[in-house]
């Protein structure tokens, strides 16, 4: 007897663990605990939706920060965009203020050696004309004269002053004042001693000339 009280005994636990244990104040069951010996907690209602809503605030926060850095960096490369521009802008214009200064220097170069040139050859063509002046020239002497003309003309060497001009003191040197002329308005060239001489805009030498002032009293 003893022998299978022992043996009831010992299996009587076992079957107790596996069924349902009674509180024993309320009288309810009791859930047995999980495999790992932990009681199962009853989901709540709404905790689900709480964390999906976390969940999509997140990716709408990812998603804003990620706007904000593409806003700042397409800023950025306009600023670098519109001073790049600038600087491109600058640089250009200092290439055609330098293009400026190398064709003005340029063509300043080629009047100085223009005017260098033939400074000598305006006593030639004085002798030449003075020798008109005596007699109209012949034969070889004529043709030189004419050939060298032409070849300082084509060099941009141009004459100027004739009589009736009036006197106007940036071309015209006036040697004396040989009276008053009243047929003239202003101060006139009445003799054409030399010739003046330009190459462009540049006068080489001044037309040397005497002058006839308008009268001062009352003609008669």
């Amino acid at each position: 007897m003893t022998d299978e009280r022992r043996t009831e005994d010992q299996a009587r636990p076992a079957e107790a663990m596996s069924d349902d244990r009674v509180d024993p104040v309320t009288g309810d069951a009791v859930g047995t605990p999980d495999a790992a010996g932990v009681a199962e907690t009853p989901a709540v209602p709404g905790d689900e939706a709480d964390a999906e809503e976390s969940v999509e605030t997140e990716d709408s926060v990812d998603v804003a920060d990620a706007g904000v850095a593409a806003d700042d960096e397409l800023a950025v490369t306009r600023m670098e965009l519109a001073e790049r521009t600038a600087d491109l802008q600058r640089l250009q214009a200092e290439f055609v203020n330098y293009k400026r200064r190398v064709d003005r220097d340029r063509e300043l170069i080629r009047e100085n050696a223009t005017y260098a040139a033939l400074s000598p050859i305006i006593e030639v063509l004085d002798t030449i004309d003075r020798a008109r002046e005596h007699a109209p020239l012949e034969g070889g002497f004529k043709a030189v004269a004419d050939q060298l003309e032409r070849i300082v003309s084509t060099l941009g060497l141009t004459k100027f002053g004739a009589v009736g001009d009036a006197f106007d003191p940036t071309i015209h040197e006036a040697l004396s004042h040989i009276g008053e002329d009243p047929e003239v308005e202003v101060t006139t060239s009445k003799v054409i001693v030399k010739a003046g001489y330009r190459i462009g805009d540049r006068v080489v030498r001044a037309a040397q000339v005497l002058v006839v002032d308008p009268p001062t009293g009352p003609t008669e």
